[in-house]
């Protein structure tokens, strides 16, 4: 089987989905690798890396498509909304495509994407198992831009973030608050903590506490119930919109005594909670700045506008999106590792084994034979169940 990656097309992207590096790997599992030229430059690799790794060079996405059994892509459509569509009349009926599909997004776009006949494996919904710790590529690019929201707000906000003892006198450290404690917001405190902030985080799951004081965070404690804030697979559950007015009236004291806060509050398929409303924002000091890492989601705070920077009475609001893509080197070296440990998964004997009794097998694939067969999202689309013949 071929292996085919074409150039990401979504504006602004500067992944791969495979580098160079895993392409020896691939060839011991039978698969062989196709690479569009120029797939990889953005992201710091060459065609000639590729190719001295056994990879193939062709001329044109085009033929990517023509060629591979398997198509490899970071943001495919669904998560590509742009220029994603293009790829559509490429698809054949019996290809595999493996990316980020976003598939608790546009139901019509997931229904285009089975109608076309391709089988679709959708990265977001890996697991949470141990055994797929090493696939899950969701977790690898929050990692990432958990890491880059620290660096935006040091760049931003007009303070030093470490403590300084100098003759000019002593320089107290900047003070950082961190909310949701996932993959995303670990990483934002551990990296804050190594620039030397004082760092507190909140989660609604009491769960992490541990291991916010693990890396050196403050757990900040708010008297709310939260015994069912978190679902089987280990994601923050949607609350009341009661419980999330009782949340803001407790965290304002906390937001406005924060010089930089960092949000990261996401519910799979549902619009993030609105968890900093202006209010909080306004009584911050000015110059302080909160990244929102949940833009593309509508945002945790209630200023935030996707992909801008506001700012509000002197508070700087940043909206970032696709983050990991700033840092395309290691994100794709990341990425390509998930999907490598992937397909080393589902291919046997040179062919992909649709083991549906197999959980990551089963979880991860989208549509097959013209059908959205993934429970979870015919589910959440409000599909009827699929009749087993």
């Amino acid at each position: 089987m071929i292996v085919g990656v074409p150039k990401e097309s979504y504006p602004g992207e500067r992944r791969v989905a495979l580098v160079p590096m895993v392409v020896p790997n691939l060839k011991k599992i039978g698969l062989d690798v196709i690479v569009e030229a120029g797939a990889g430059l953005e992201s710091g690799y060459r065609d000639s890396d590729y190719t001295d790794k056994g990879a193939k060079l062709v001329p044109t996405r085009a033929d990517v498509f023509a060629q591979a059994d398997i198509v490899a892509q970071v943001l495919s459509y669904g998560s590509n909304d742009v220029t994603g569509k293009a790829d559509v009349p490429l698809y054949r009926r019996g290809q595999y495509l493996i990316g980020f599909l976003r598939p608790l997004g546009s139901k019509e776009i997931v229904s285009e994407i089975a109608a076309s006949g391709i089988t679709s494996f959708s990265v977001e919904l890996m697991p949470r198992i141990t055994r797929a710790q090493s696939m899950d590529a969701l977790s690898s690019m929050a990692t990432i831009c958990g890491y880059k929201a620290v660096l935006i707000a040091a760049e931003t906000v007009p303070r030093l973030f470490p403590m300084m003892t100098t003759a000019a006198g002593t320089i107290t450290p900047a003070r950082v608050l961190v909310i949701g404690a996932g993959v995303a917001g670990l990483q934002a405190i551990a990296t804050a903590r190594r620039l030397g902030a004082v760092v507190s985080a909140y989660d609604l799951r009491p769960a992490v506490k541990e291991q916010i004081q693990s890396l050196g965070g403050r757990f900040v404690e708010l008297p709310l119930e939260t015994k069912d804030a978190q679902d089987a697979g280990g994601y923050a559950k949607a609350q009341d919109e009661a419980f999330y007015q009782k949340q803001r009236e407790l965290l304002g004291k906390v937001v406005a005594e924060s010089d930089v806060v960092i949000t990261t509050a996401v519910v799979p398929g549902k619009k993030a909670p609105v968890l900093v409303t202006k209010e909080m924002i306004e009584r911050m000091a000015p110059g302080s700045v909160v990244v929102d890492l949940a833009a593309e989601r509508g945002g945790n705070s209630e200023v935030t506008r996707e992909g801008e920077k506001v700012v509000l009475n002197g508070v700087s609001v940043i909206g970032s999106i696709n983050l990991a893509s700033s840092v395309p080197y290691h994100a794709s070296q990341m990425y390509a590792r998930n999907l490598t440990t992937f397909l080393t998964h589902l291919v046997k004997d040179g062919k992909i084994n649709l083991r549906t009794d197999d959980e990551i097998t089963r979880e991860t694939l989208l549509t097959h034979n013209g059908e959205i067969v993934n429970e979870r999202v015919r589910q959440f689309f409000q599909l009827p169940a699929l009749t087993t013949a």
